[in-house]
């Protein structure tokens, strides 16, 4: 699905990203860990389209997506989170919905003033969408609330419905259970578990939470310091002396292990 060939990034003479090839594959769950400042998030912006990369090139299915921008890439099916939600603060739950799909007619006014009927078909469209992405992650209760009024966790359930609006390819989740209660974080990562086991969607996810990580993913890319360190099962590389060390900074002598 998607396919990264020697990315690199500069900030100011800073290496974030320093010549990271790695493979997606569709269908799959991966999870991608390393010690904060392991230019992660760096990585997740330059596939998205947010930065520019130094050098490489990114392909989604195998086409050549690397200086396309975000809203590009979101017409070809390539969707992120934050870890800081954008959502619709003074909008509902199903507002915020409503407006993700790309292109709808009622945003012109020339199709307000002569298609009325148009605009009103999309909507209609939109709101039964809107509805099913509601239940499906089982938010009811909260459809008509402002977004601005939701907990953490609450806004991290609504943008991942906000993915579920398109249909995406593949969805990057950066830090998704951070903040979160460990009930919702349960309830997202169902979720996210449902929508690759049903739907097929394909998920990259950024996360701390090493449960978390080992609940869903499979493989497990690790970074440190910019580079791509391992990847494997979450087993092989909790027990992978490179990546102790990128943790803790020191090995198997003494007998410390990656935080679970």
């Amino acid at each position: 699905m998607i396919r990264v060939e020697n990315i690199a990034k500069n900030f100011g003479g800073i290496q974030a990203v320093d010549g990271v090839s790695l493979s997606i594959e569709k269908g799959s769950i991966t999870g991608l860990i390393g010690p904060n400042g392991a230019g992660k998030t760096t990585l997740f912006n330059i596939i998205a389209g947010v930065f520019p990369p130094s050098s490489g090139k990114i392909f989604l299915d195998n086409e050549d997506v690397t200086h396309l921008e975000p809203h590009e890439l979101f017409h070809k099916g390539l969707l992120r989170t934050f870890q800081i939600a954008h959502e619709f603060s003074t909008l509902s739950v199903l507002d915020n919905l409503m407006v993700v799909p790309g292109e709808q007619p009622g945003e012109q006014l020339r199709h307000s003033w002569f298609n009325y009927s148009r605009v009103k078909e999309i909507e209609a469209k939109n709101y039964e969408r809107a509805l099913e992405v509601i239940d499906f992650l089982e938010i009811d209760h909260i459809k008509h609330e402002l977004a601005g009024n939701l907990s953490g966790g609450q806004k991290k359930l609504l943008e991942l419905g906000r993915t579920m609006m398109v249909e995406p390819k593949i969805v990057f989740l950066d830090e998704v259970g951070a903040g979160v209660n460990r009930t919702l974080l349960n309830t997202i990562a169902t979720s996210i578990k449902r929508l690759n086991e049903e739907r097929g969607y394909t998920f990259c996810l950024i996360e701390h939470d090493m449960d978390f990580i080992a609940r869903l993913c499979d493989p497990v890319i690790v970074m440190a310091e910019g580079k791509l360190l391992t990847q494997g099962t979450i087993e092989e590389v909790k027990n992978n002396e490179e990546v102790i060390e990128a943790y803790l900074g020191t090995g198997r002598k003494h007998e410390r292990k990656v935080p679970s």
